[in-house]
This record gives C-alpha cells, sequence and structure tokens, in this order.
C-alpha cells in the first residue's frame, strides 16, 4: 500500500489522533510523527511549559515550522494537535501534501477522555466542558473545510476506526478496488 499518499489526522483533543495514527502507520508499515511531539522535541519542554512561557502564539508559530518540516516527507501517517487548523499555513500544508482525515468526536466525549489529562493548557479552567464547546464551535469548520475524509470515533475502538480508514482511503486511491478479484 505504499501507493496510497501521506495520511494526515486532525480533529480535537481527545479524537484519538495519536493512538489511531500509530494503528494505520504499523498497518501500512510507515513511519507516525506527532506534531506536538516534534515540537517537545525539538524544543526541549513539555506543551504546557511552552505555552506558560512563549504563549499560544508561540507554540502555534513552533507547530507551523513542524508541520512544513513533517508534511514534506514522504510515505508517512501523522497526527497533528487539535489546534493546528487554526493557521492557514497549516492547513495548506496538509492539504497539498497528502490526505486529511478528519477523526470526528463529540464533546462530551473529549470530556471523557481528557478529564485526567492535565498536559492540555487550553483545558486547564473551571469549565473545562465549556471550554470545548467554544474550541468545537470555531475549529469544526476549519477541520471539515481542510478534510479529504471524516471519520466518527465516538463509541468505537481505534482499531475499527483505523480499518475504516485504510478501507476509505484505498478506495479514494483506486475507487475500483472494491471491486477487483
Amino acid at each position: 500500500m505504499q501507493d496510497l499518499p501521506n495520511l494526515f489526522l486532525i480533529g480535537p483533543m481527545g479524537a484519538g489522533k495519536s493512538t489511531i495514527g500509530r494503528l494505520l502507520a504499523a498497518e501500512l508499515c510507515r513511519d507516525f510523527y506527532d506534531s506536538d511531539h516534534e515540537i517537545q522535541a525539538r524544543c526541549g519542554a513539555d506543551i504546557p511549559w511552552i505555552f506558560d512561557v512563549e504563549g499560544e502564539a508561540g507554540f502555534r508559530e513552533r507547530e507551523v515550522q513542524a508541520i512544513d518540516d513533517l508534511t514534506r516527507r514522504s510515505g508517512i501517517v501523522m497526527a497533528t494537535g487539535g489546534g493546528a487548523v487554526i493557521r492557514e499555513a497549516n492547513r495548506r500544508a496538509l492539504r497539498e501534501r497528502g490526505t486529511v482525515i478528519y477523526l470526528y468526536t463529540t464533546v462530551e466525549q473529549q470530556l471523557r477522555r481528557t478529564a485526567k489529562d492535565r498536559n492540555r493548557p487550553l483545558l486547564q479552567s473551571k469549565d473545562p466542558g465549556q471550554v470545548l464547546r467554544e474550541l468545537f464551535a470555531v475549529r469544526d469548520p476549519l477541520y471539515r473545510a481542510t478534510a479529504d475524509l471524516i471519520v466518527r470515533t465516538d463509541r468505537r475502538g481505534p482499531k475499527a476506526v483505523a480499518s475504516e480508514i485504510v478501507r476509505r482511503v484505498t478506495k479514494l486511491v483506486d475507487p475500483l478496488q472494491s471491486c477487483k478479484a
């Protein structure tokens, strides 16, 4: 399946981008990258520290550079951070250099999946649910405008989601494949 394009996973925090991305990469025998992990490795600090010292704007600048660099590689699967779609440069790089998959999940599911995670600076508030609803209102249209495919992740295991993505992306590349013997 090396003829498949790069696969880039977008979506809100808690959608399963990293977990599903690792499964996809393993199934497709590709390298997996997580743009947030790449930023941390380059900076030598975790994301909450970057937010504290440089603010969200500083983090977003680092994110643009990491996504630009990673999307130039070939034959990869990459998970982005939830806010990657905020910057037009990121949306353009993702659209132009691979197939973009929006992992859609509800705010309720996000709350369940991120409840105990202290490494999400935007959720360190009195009402994380309200923060997630506000983020969803702004970002969902950007995810949809950027994506080639939308895949729901609510109440589904990561392996089922990864299998659906492989099936759907394969049909995008070769729509007649399901008809071949």
